[in-house]
């Protein structure tokens, strides 16, 4: 996981984000966003505290590096 886009994120939303920013950072609708949890599509955890639902900024963090890392991957760029 990259320090700099945990950092990033941390600096910008703090430990843990909302499902409003979650989609923000995703460039989701919020109701997008909550179907591909609805149907298990979406590859960061998150979780309920209270009556909303959470999604921690390493968690997000990690994924946004892997989707860097296959994109690269993909175009062949190593």
């Amino acid at each position: 996981m990259s320090l700099m886009m945990t950092m990033i994120l941390m600096e910008q939303y703090g430990p843990r984000l909302s499902m409003d920013q979650l989609a923000k950072v995703l460039g989701l609708a919020t109701a997008t966003l909550h179907a591909r949890i609805g149907r298990g599509e979406l590859d960061i955890p998150t979780y309920v505290d209270g009556k909303l639902r959470w999604a921690d900024t390493r968690d997000v963090a990690e994924y946004l590096d892997r989707k860097r890392d296959e994109a690269r991957r993909d175009m062949g760029v190593v």
